[in-house]
């Protein structure tokens, strides 16, 4: 899976005001900034990601703040995959959802159901709280490792299915982010006991930094405390 990203020089005055770029406000806190990258589950950059930027609300980062320096005690960081999303991203997968001849990346991130019903089955939202700067989608990584372009991977699930796991060199959570699978809910069934150890350790950790887990991803918080709980921006990371 290759990576490439669009860079551009950061311009602090395009963010309205509560919004920071993560990567300045808390830089002990990696990022991955998959949707400025081919590197997700559409295959190609996404409209609205014009920089390989994470930004954040300032409550987001506060709560951001306190896991992390919880992790880091126990000799991990968070990696950060995305966090505030345009409302032009969201729109844009609507029109990819209902392309029904582009399944690139079927294998790779929804090996067992079609596209267009990724949406009915909630690992996508037309209004999403990632659009009102309320969520997070995030990850681990012990200290000594570094984030790499994801290498393919081929598991079995414990029914007998199959899919491919996208090895990034964050923690082993055996799905990986953005696979719209049951493989990859919280209480799912279908994967070994020792993974979901790490999964629980980091819903623990975001719990306690007053963030709500997502039973369906188990990358995705919700921040408790929303800033904007009316507000779907649409201005684009650059």
């Amino acid at each position: 899976m290759n990576q490439t990203a669009p860079h551009s020089p950061i311009r602090q005055n395009t963010l309205p005001k509560g919004f920071l770029y993560l990567h300045e406000a808390l830089p002990q806190i990696r990022t991955s900034a998959r949707y400025a990258t081919t590197d997700n589950f559409v295959g190609r950059p996404v409209p609205g990601y014009n920089a390989p930027y994470v930004v954040v609300t300032e409550e987001l980062a506060a709560g951001l703040a306190i896991a992390q320096e919880k992790v880091n005690k126990d000799g991990f960081d968070l990696v950060v995959y995305d966090s505030y999303r345009p409302q032009m991203a969201v729109d844009s997968w609507v029109e990819w959802a209902l392309d029904l001849n582009d399944q690139r990346m079927k294998e790779f991130y929804y090996p067992h159901i079609e596209k267009a019903q990724a949406f009915d089955l909630g690992y996508i939202a037309k209004r999403s709280q990632h659009t009102r700067g309320a969520a997070v989608d995030l990850t681990l990584i012990r200290k000594d490792h570094a984030i790499k372009a994801s290498t393919p991977i081929k598991r079995t699930l414990k029914n007998g299915t199959h899919f491919i796991f996208l090895d990034d060199g964050t923690l082993d959570m055996f799905s990986h982010f953005d696979v719209f699978d049951d493989a990859s809910h919280h209480e799912t069934t279908l994967i070994p006991d020792e993974y979901l150890k790490w999964r629980n350790y980091l819903r623990n950790v975001m719990v306690s930094a007053k963030f709500n887990p997502y039973k369906k991803e188990w990358w995705h918080y919700g921040v408790q405390n929303e800033p904007f709980p009316e507000t779907y921006f649409n201005f684009a990371v650059a």
